[in-house]
């Protein structure tokens, strides 16, 4: 009978203790001072390999999540494209980069680099038909953004701002990347990047079994 007690007290231990670390609340990858994942030789829409020692001397990097395909993410070009204008300047110390990791034929590279043309990006836009950037970054939505600081920690993750449609009420990536710049933690860390569409990850072999 000594016994119940003991198990009683494992049992409502178990439901006290915080939850494991390593996942943020929208992000079950990453968490907000979690190391950011890196990348190497991913082919982009210039016909040159970049990996993610090519920013090594920005003081700030925002890692965008985005493809050809989904029509939240078009909505959201005009701002990313201004956005990183503004990164690209020569006095810049924010660098940054765009990831596709959709594998459709509309967001195949050869697609990707005729809409950056016809789009006039003036930003690094990667392709990644593996998704292992996506996936170690939690990323499952397009877009999805990650403000990372000088020392490459994540300081904000999600979404691009709070509106899809329209003028945004708050510009978290914006906001966050002053606040990083200044060594100060984002006022919203993380948001939901929900209101993007679906990454479509690949099934895998070991899935058929």
């Amino acid at each position: 009978m000594k016994l119940l007690p003991a198990l009683v007290l494992a049992f409502v231990t178990g439901l006290l203790a915080p939850a494991p670390a390593g996942a943020g609340k929208f992000n079950k990858k990453l968490n907000i001072g979690d190391a950011a994942p890196t990348w190497k030789d991913l082919e982009g829409t210039d016909g040159k390999k970049h990996s993610f020692a090519d920013w090594k001397d920005k003081d700030v990097l925002v890692v965008v999540f985005t493809c050809n395909s989904c029509i939240i993410a078009e909505g959201y070009e005009e701002r990313l494209v201004e956005f990183a204008a503004r990164c690209n300047r020569p006095d810049s110390k924010v660098g940054f980069v765009a990831i596709n990791v959709n594998t459709g034929k509309v967001d195949a590279l050869p697609a990707m680099k005729e809409r950056a043309a016809k789009k006039k990006f003036g930003f690094t836009y990667l392709y990644d038909p593996s998704q292992a950037s996506a996936q170690a970054y939690g990323a499952m939505y397009t877009p999805e953004c990650f403000v990372l600081t000088k020392d490459r920690k994540v300081a904000y993750m999600g979404a691009f701002d709070d509106n899809s449609g329209g003028a945004p009420k708050v510009k978290y990536v914006e906001e966050a990347v002053k606040l990083a710049l200044a060594g100060k933690p984002a006022a919203v860390a993380e948001s939901s990047a929900a209101g993007g569409c679906r990454i479509v990850f690949n099934k895998k072999k070991d899935d058929d079994d």
